[in-house]
């Protein structure tokens, strides 16, 4: 901002000038306002304050809402008036106007198509004109002192009109003009129109007015503010539209005759009020804007926390009723093309069957055909009687996948943004139903490897109890290294086998349905268990990876005197707990080296005899590794849990084990179980 001043040096005609350069802001008049009113304090023009101050407001103001440049000032007062000049620096055409002098006769309403600036300056000052340079343009006012009469006459006070032909004052238009309404209030607009109302009544004599306003809500036409009568449909009106943007529009009623000051004031109130109106619909359009954001952040984390298709599929229509629309349905395209109904809701749930019939119904100009149109050329249609709406495509990594079909409110159909947000839910939508699907996909793909890995049944085989659980990782979508088998030996034998490959996913799957198939051929080769694991170590260790597994191996026997004649082999597993007929716990067998690792191993035998009513219970890492924080299950927990399940079978057994485990932590478990017990059922 830069100012300069001066003064002449004849005390008579001596002149205060100020020219100030001001910035495109909302600020900017009360600052051109406080020069005019410095410049005035000085020069001694008080009686001049109130039209200075006027048209210096609605000059600046034009030029900061109109131009949107900066703009100055300058301000000259001599001894007799004053003169304003404000110019901006926007490029535009090039019209002049005649400078000249203000007349008695002429009429407020005689220049009031020539906006609410120059027809306030073409009333209040002696003359007026523009400016035009390179640089941008300007307006121009001029207010001559009043000089008193030789007679000593006081100069004439500006007040209200005393009747209603009279022209208004300056103050009463100031006031008019710089009412507001009260940001704290709880009916601000319709506050501030009522007191504009009873304002320009008492200006130009009219007996009452009112304000309709339609925001485009589907409420229609309302009335925002009345006083005093109400204008009659047969009587002399003034009718003034609002100039407000869509879908906001309402007009300014008076009950008063369309003559004199009535019509440009009429017209000066409505600008007024529809500039706070204007400001009223942007705050709404950005508070709506903002919640509808709101939404569709709450609608993505709600369909990205679904990963199973029929949820999806559920929740989706959920999101959309009754916010967005009266009824929702979602279509799918099947192997062949073909849409089919997924799922469909209704506010008035008495509607539905209503809405499943009008769905159905085949024929060229039905809801169907249209939602076939939508699915093939993935744009969105709207939808005809009785199923009045709007369709758009559901379309996920560029692939068709049905169709969302939204049926309008009652009052009104879907504006631009409510367009725009369905929109946005249906490519959201299409991309969860599409993560659904994979994930389902994958889910079955893993679920079907899991259960390659492992035995359909166990065996049985009298005197033997055989009985297995097995807990997957938390996530349903890999396969875990952990697996058990029970197979015959071709001497007459059983042999159980307890495994865990490190590591989780196809790579760790991959390794272990290698390490259960060469035991199952070397095994019923009739190889002894000690070249078993060595032909395996071999194996791994020359496929390289880096995957390593733990065995336990054991060969059981019935003898002759009703014990099981068991050798335990060891390589790299946790030793299994033998649990006693009497009810002791006790951890058996000697450790061996992880296979895959290095090219020798050691895999030193144990002999366990298991007496009748006693269980051998094998187990992976998954149970002694299971975390509550920072504290494990263990395996001093685990032979404390197995001592008091003496006696039960081995069914019994397994199934109270895994329990333990998994209660021992509310969270998911973070590697897999597998629990395997052999008992001596006498």
């Amino acid at each position: 901002m830069s100012a300069e001043a001066s003064v002449g040096s004849d005390s008579v005609r001596q002149e205060h000038v100020r020219r100030v350069r001001l910035p495109a802001d909302r600020r900017t008049p009360a600052a051109a306002r406080a020069v005019v009113r410095a410049v005035l304090t000085e020069g001694g023009l008080d009686e001049l304050l109130n039209e200075a101050l006027l048209l210096t407001t609605e000059l600046s103001t034009n030029a900061v809402v109109h131009a949107r440049t900066e703009l100055e000032i300058e301000v000259v007062a001599d001894g007799h008036g004053l003169t304003v000049t404000v110019t901006d620096f926007a490029a535009g055409q090039l019209e002049t106007l005649a400078a000249r002098p203000r007349t008695e006769e002429t009429d407020i309403s005689e220049v009031s198509e020539r906006g609410r600036g120059l027809l306030l300056v073409d009333h209040f000052s002696s003359r007026w004109g523009t400016t035009h340079l390179r640089s941008g343009k300007g307006v121009w006012f001029r207010l001559d002192r009043k000089i008193p009469s030789s007679s000593g006459d006081r100069l004439p006070e500006i007040g209200p009109p005393e009747s209603a032909g009279a022209a208004p004052s300056a103050k009463a238009l100031t006031t008019l003009l710089q009412s507001a309404p009260d940001p704290y209030g709880d009916d601000a607009l319709g506050d501030f129109a009522t007191d504009l109302l009873a304002r320009i009544c008492e200006l130009v004599g009219a007996s009452g007015g009112v304000v309709r306003l339609d925001r485009g809500d589907g409420g229609g036409q309302q009335q925002l503010a009345r006083y005093g009568r109400a204008p009659r449909p047969d009587g002399a009106t003034v009718r003034v539209p609002l100039t407000v943007h869509r879908p906001y529009s309402g007009e300014l009623e008076l009950d008063a005759a369309p003559s004199g000051y009535a019509a440009p004031l009429a017209t000066l109130v409505a600008e007024r009020l529809s500039l706070h109106l204007e400001n009223d619909r942007l705050r709404r359009a950005d508070l709506r804007r903002q919640t509808w954001l709101t939404f569709l952040a709450e609608a993505s984390e709600l369909l990205a926390q679904s990963l199973d298709v029929e949820l999806t599929m559920a929740l989706i229509p959920q999101l959309v009723v009754p916010r967005l629309g009266q009824w929702c349905a979602v279509h799918t395209t099947d192997e062949w093309g073909r849409l089919e109904l997924a799922t469909a809701i209704h506010a008035d749930e008495s509607a539905l069957p209503q809405l499943h019939a009008a769905l159905k119904e085949s024929g060229p100009d039905s809801a169907l055909a249209r939602l076939r149109e939508v699915s093939r050329t993935g744009g969105q249609a709207p939808l005809g009687a009785p199923t009045d709406g709007i369709a758009l495509p559901l379309i996920a990594r560029g692939q068709a996948l049905g169709t969302l079909a939204v049926g309008r409110h009652n009052r009104q159909r879907h504006d631009p943004d409510e367009i725009a947000v369905l929109e946005d839910v249906a490519r959201r939508a299409g991309l969860a139903i599409d993560n659904a699907r994979i994930h389902d996909e994958r889910r079955r793909v893993a679920r079907t490897l899991q259960q390659s890995l492992l035995p359909p049944v166990l065996p049985v085989v009298p005197g033997i109890g055989f009985a297995a659980e097995y807990v997957p990782t938390g996530s349903d979508t890999e396969v875990g290294g952990d697996f058990y088998d029970v197979m015959p030996l071709p001497d007459g034998r059983w042999l159980v086998v307890v495994g865990d490959v490190s590591g989780k996913g196809v790579q760790a799957a991959a390794v272990t349905g290698l390490v259960r198939d060469v035991i199952r051929v070397l095994a019923r080769d009739g190889k002894p268990l000690p070249e078993v694991l060595a032909r395996l170590n071999d194996t791994l260790v020359e496929r390289g990876g880096g995957r390593y597994c733990t065995l336990a191996l054991a060969a059981v026997a019935r003898s002759a005197d009703g014990l099981l004649d068991t050798t335990l082999y060891l390589a790299g597993h946790d030793r299994p707990v033998l649990i006693h007929a009497d009810g002791r716990a006790a951890f058996v067998g000697t450790g061996g080296t992880a296979l895959g690792l290095i090219d020798a191993i050691a895999s030193p035998a144990t002999d366990v005899r298991i007496r009748p009513g006693d269980a051998l219970v094998f187990y992976t890492d998954g149970v002694t590794e299971r975390r509550r924080g920072r504290e494990l299950f263990g395996p001093d927990r685990l032979r404390a849990a197995a001592g008091p399940l003496a006696g039960y079978s081995a069914d019994v057994v397994a199934a109270r084990l895994r329990t333990t485990a998994i209660g021992f932590s509310i969270d998911p478990p973070r590697d897999d179980i597998a629990i395997l017990v052999l008992r001596n059922d006498p």
